[in-house]
């Protein structure tokens, strides 16, 4: 079976990822090839910060890995918090703490429209690729849900009645933004 990286430190992340390659590939984190420094995202875009990641691991432990970053953009927030998605209340990256930030700046909108959208970029052989999957939906007024993470008890996908945080994991890779981006890389890796 064949080895490919996944460049994050998110154990949510590696399990979720991991659940759709089963069987395909052999998915390592970051820890299992010896990389214990923090990867810089330091780019103004979510494809810069997956090339960014993916580009490093790929130079200093030539490895086939991927990288993503996401980002939840909503309407009324010009787009944001976007590509700070993750440090939106601040530095400690608390996700309870960017929920409760995302609800205050939102407080009496109606427009509650937002999306959800994933980069990905693989480096296969030295070859850059990049992916992507969007998932629209709304920010409900306050949270619902005990699974998931990240936004997830916040963010109503379209055409669904529950938030992603009510799902199950099963039920959220079906439609979600890292899924659909996933399973685009998993069927370019079947070709190559």
């Amino acid at each position: 079976m064949r080895e490919l990286c996944f460049a994050t430190n998110n154990k949510n992340k590696v399990a979720e990822v991991s659940r759709m390659l089963e069987g395909q590939y052999k998915l390592l984190s970051l820890e299992d090839i010896g990389c214990h420094e923090e990867l810089a995202e330091d780019q103004h875009t979510l494809e810069g910060n997956s090339r960014q990641k993916a580009q490093y691991v790929w130079e200093k432990y030539q490895v086939n890995c991927f990288a993503d970053d996401t980002g939840l953009e909503v309407d009324t927030l010009c787009g944001g918090p976007g590509v700070y998605s993750a440090r939106y209340a601040g530095p400690q990256r608390s996700d309870s703490d960017n929920i409760r930030h995302l609800l205050r700046n939102m407080q009496g909108d109606e427009n509650r429209r937002a999306r959800f959208r994933t980069s990905i970029t693989l480096y296969l052989d030295g070859q850059e690729h990049q992916f992507e999957g969007i998932v629209n939906g709304r920010i409900t007024t306050e949270w619902q849900g005990d699974k998931g993470f990240g936004y997830d008890p916040v963010f109503v996908p379209e055409g669904y009645d529950r938030t992603f945080a009510q799902m199950s994991p099963e039920e959220k890779n079906a439609i979600s933004h890292r899924g659909e981006a996933i399973r685009k890389l998993v069927e370019f890796l079947k070709t190559h």
